[in-house]
């Protein structure tokens, strides 16, 4: 998650920190990060494009045309909105360094993991419901999305069904593969189950239909699950800047640090998401 990081930007030249101890950091947060996100597993990221790029079209995909009005040539489907930073800080205590530092074992950068598994938190719950206040739409809340009533996954061959009608139905939208379905953790693990005379688990049945692309998010809280048609054209996540660290000041002889990134998910078409409810 390093790639396109502007170290000016971030403050890190300056900072009174050795460069292994960044290395540490660095380290930490790109692993406590992967852990955690779900939605760019599956979506595709167009970027990263910079910290400085801050505003980004989103088309609408059936909905997109030039549009000539008394000579002047507009794009009728489109807007633009600004790349939101999520961030979250944290703070490596003096005393501590310093005890590394003298002692010369590695230093503790679990609160720098903390932060990033924060971020990633963030992350995900801005693309599954966007942010209604600042008019971001979300894979659960965008106008036009599909939605297919959800029977008890914890019975019978239900969950493969309800998956199956969604497949069945987004391609005769004409939204194909590839498909991936994300689930809040009470749901993948109601697929843990044998299913009657065929000795599968059900989540066996769905990662097959699904060309294995079944993903588990902390983030959806408890009984949702959404399944995308997640080609580029449907739906993408903008990524400004990837997800760095940066240092921000000493206060209290104490260094205050933030994870942070830039990202927007654009929903093109929002007949590519179906919503379990």
């Amino acid at each position: 998650m390093k790639e396109g990081v502007n170290m000016d930007y971030l403050s890190r030249e300056s900072a009174p920190l050795s460069e292994k101890l960044w290395e540490q950091i660095d380290a930490a947060v790109v692993k406590a990060a992967s852990r955690v996100l779900t939605g760019r597993r599956f979506l595709s990221l167009f970027g990263p494009l910079g910290i400085g790029v801050d505003h980004i079209a989103v088309d609408d995909g059936n909905n997109l045309a030039e549009v000539d009005t008394d000579g002047l040539i507009t794009m009728q489907g489109r807007k633009f909105l600004e790349i939101p930073v999520i961030h979250e800080d944290f703070i490596l205590y003096a005393r501590n360094l310093e005890a590394a530092l003298k002692s010369g074992f590695p230093f503790d950068v679990s609160r720098a993991a903390a932060a990033a598994e924060a971020c990633a938190i963030k992350e995900d719950r801005l693309i599954y419901f966007g942010n209604d206040k600042l008019g971001y739409d979300g894979l659960f809340t965008a106008p036009g999305i599909n939605r297919i009533e959800r029977k008890d996954w914890s019975v019978g061959e239900n969950a493969f069904a309800d998956i199956a009608a969604a497949v069945e139905l987004l391609t005769e939208k004409g939204i194909y593969e590839p498909y991936a379905l994300a689930v809040s953790p009470d749901l993948y693990m109601q697929m843990q189950r044998l299913q009657p005379s065929t000795g599968l688990l059900e989540i066996d049945r769905v990662r097959k239909l699904l060309n294995g692309n079944v993903f588990k998010s902390q983030a959806l809280g408890r009984e949702k699950a959404v399944l995308v048609g997640c080609d580029e054209r449907n739906v993408d996540l903008v990524v400004g800047q990837d997800m760095a660290t940066a240092y921000v000041e000493q206060t209290e002889l104490n260094h205050r640090l933030r994870v942070l990134e830039s990202v927007l998910p654009r929903i093109k078409r929002s007949q590519a998401i179906v919503v379990f409810e």
